[in-house]
């Protein structure tokens, strides 16, 4: 959520993607979705403290794995499924709701819906949460913007970080 990324994004990334020191995630042109419909691009997802706390943690739990999230099932050189990050939403929609809590089911990409609802209503520029979300334009303005809107998407993805940490204190206090 904090990285707005794709599931296939973070289910299929690997360590020398990550650059703690600038906080950036660079997702190759061959693992973007336009990539696979012949236009990709790689994508610089601007890391958050927050996701460079939680990159930290994952690191260290990845032993030698070359992955990001891997499978120390058959094949410790593996990574999860996407089904594992599925798997993951429904146990904590069943997990809220057997605790009286009331939480509707939700995709990752629900996530995604979610992020940029948010910051829409937030008033922030709809081409920064677009390239945010790897969204590739079309058309005639697709020619002539190239910007990457790099330093506003990095306080953006770092804007984003702190309202869900608002929310999430706010909702346990």
């Amino acid at each position: 959520m904090l990285t707005m990324t794709r599931k296939s994004g973070i289910v299929d990334a690997t360590w020398d993607e990550i650059d703690f020191k600038n906080a950036e995630w660079t997702i190759p042109a061959e693992r973007m979705k336009a990539s696979r419909q012949g236009a990709g691009r790689p994508h610089v997802v601007y890391l958050s403290k927050q996701a460079i706390d939680l990159f930290m943690q994952l690191k260290i739990l990845s032993s030698e794995s070359p992955f990001v999230l891997p499978s120390f099932g058959q094949s410790k050189y593996g990574n999860i499924s996407k089904s594992s990050i599925n798997r993951a939403c429904t146990h904590t929609i069943q997990l809220a709701q057997k605790n009286g809590l009331n939480l509707d089911n939700f995709t990752v990409h629900d996530m995604r819906r979610t992020a940029s609802t948010h910051l829409h209503e937030a008033g922030y520029n709809s081409d920064w949460i677009e390239k945010a979300l790897a969204h590739e334009q079309r058309g005639v303005r697709a020619v002539y913007n190239k910007a990457e809107y790099s330093e506003q998407r990095r306080k953006l993805l770092q804007d984003w970080a702190d309202m869900i940490d608002k929310w999430t204190i706010e909702y346990t206090s």
